[in-house]
């Protein structure tokens, strides 16, 4: 495949893995790609400019306050005169500053200044990768838009170290470039596609200080909203209380209660698909107080009557037609006997499919950045390794994006 008229920023960061793009270079201009690269300062304790600009035939870029390089080019040109910018490796700290919105170099002010799609490849140490900074990091960064190749899990270059963590091999890299380049937008599989997207928990009010909710932290449903939006879809997403950035490309509804939530979702339709993944309580009080409730030194404690919310996902599942979505696609967050209850759940509710995973505390699911679980239809039970939820949420949206395919095909 050659692309001629496709030109790659490389952004090399200060990793070992920086070896690695001296062939991904190579083999990206044997398939017609024109790059120019840039080099942080870390980046050239572990390959040269020398043996960069050989391989692209182009200058390499390395000084924010070159008085040269930025009367000829300029960083905002280098960010604006590629079709793609490529960051790898992306260490950690590479990572932390595009996160914060840094420009304090020219690979961060290059970055920020750009208006064209990033992907990134990741390299660094398994416990760099797996700590909380770095994951809030690369949430932050995927809520933002940027794609992701990696990391892959191997031995690493210090003795005894192991997993996640080791940069993707050049013609992985070059596999995902292709993909964001070669193929046009009308191509995507969600083209021309609504989803509706549900996340986050609910908040049922008591009195104006206090709540009933869960532990939900939106994660899966954001990711899975992203997804959408990457495959093509027009996405809306209905999100209960929850600190999870916006999802580039995506339009966003925000809502307290069940029965906002419920409006919301009833407002957006219609759909071609709806997935259900917020945790959306159960019961909320009878009465809400309009004013903060006191002890008032009495030893009993207030005596709440509970009713129950409605259930969205039954309610959508029994639409009827031109309003039901095409694919409904429910949750089910379960503490013991997680497949029996889902199986249940899924014909109850009238919906297609169901995810269905276990939250018991000790899984540590509700609320990380992980998840385990078991894609429930009509045709049986399929159990998924675990995996990150983004990871999740790419695998599930490319299933229903191929069951929409399917009935459109037969139809």
């Amino acid at each position: 495949m050659s692309h001629p008229k496709k030109r790659i920023l490389l952004i090399i960061g200060g990793g070992i893995a920086a070896y690695k793009c001296l062939d991904l270079i190579r083999r990206a201009r044997e398939r017609g790609f024109a790059v120019r690269a840039l080099m942080t300062k870390a980046a050239g304790e572990f390959v040269t400019p020398l043996s960069v600009g050989a391989l692209t035939g182009d200058r390499v870029f390395q000084d924010l306050f070159s008085l040269d390089d930025e009367r000829e080019i300029g960083h905002i040109r280098l960010s604006r005169e590629a079709d793609l910018i490529v960051v790898a490796p992306a260490t950690a700290d590479l990572m932390a500053k595009m996160a914060g919105g840094h420009a304090d170099d020219l690979a961060t002010a290059v970055l920020l200044a750009t208006d064209k799609p990033v992907l990134i490849a990741p390299a660094m140490n398994p416990y760099m990768w797996r700590h909380p900074a770095t994951r809030r990091n690369a949430d932050l960064l995927r809520g933002d838009g940027v794609a992701f190749i990696g990391p892959n899990v191997g031995e690493m270059a210090e003795r005894n170290e192991a997993g996640p963590g080791r940069m993707a091999e050049p013609l992985e890299i070059l596999t995902a470039i292709e993909a964001r380049l070669a193929r046009p937008t009308s191509a995507l599989p969600l083209s021309g596609r609504h989803v509706l997207v549900t996340s986050g928990p609910t908040h049922e009010p008591i009195d104006p200080v206090r709540y009933i909710a869960n532990r939900s932290s939106g994660k899966q449903g954001h990711a899975i909203a992203a997804a959408a939006a990457a495959l093509g879809a027009r996405v809306t997403l209905v999100s209960g209380p929850t600190t999870q950035p916006d999802p580039k490309g995506v339009d966003v509804i925000r809502v307290e209660a069940a029965r906002d939530m419920l409006a919301a979702v009833e407002a957006s339709l219609p759909a071609d698909c709806a997935i259900f993944a917020a945790a959306v309580a159960d019961w909320r009080v009878a009465t809400e107080s309009d004013e903060k409730i006191k002890k008032d030194g009495k030893k009993a404690a207030p005596k709440l009557e509970l009713i129950e919310n409605p259930d969205i996902l039954k309610t959508i599942a029994h639409e009827g037609p031109g309003r039901r979505p095409t694919l409904v696609i429910g949750f089910a967050a379960e503490t013991e006997t997680v497949v029996a209850f889902a199986q249940r759940k899924r014909k109850s509710k009238g919906c297609d499919w169901i995810v269905a995973n276990d939250v018991s505390p000790e899984t540590g699911i509700m609320g990380g950045d992980r998840n385990t679980i078991h894609l429930v239809t009509a045709d049986g039970v399929e159990d998924w390794p675990e995996m990150d939820k983004v990871a999740v949420a790419e695998a599930l949206i490319a299933r229903a994006a191929d069951h929409l395919l399917s009935i459109t095909a037969n139809a």
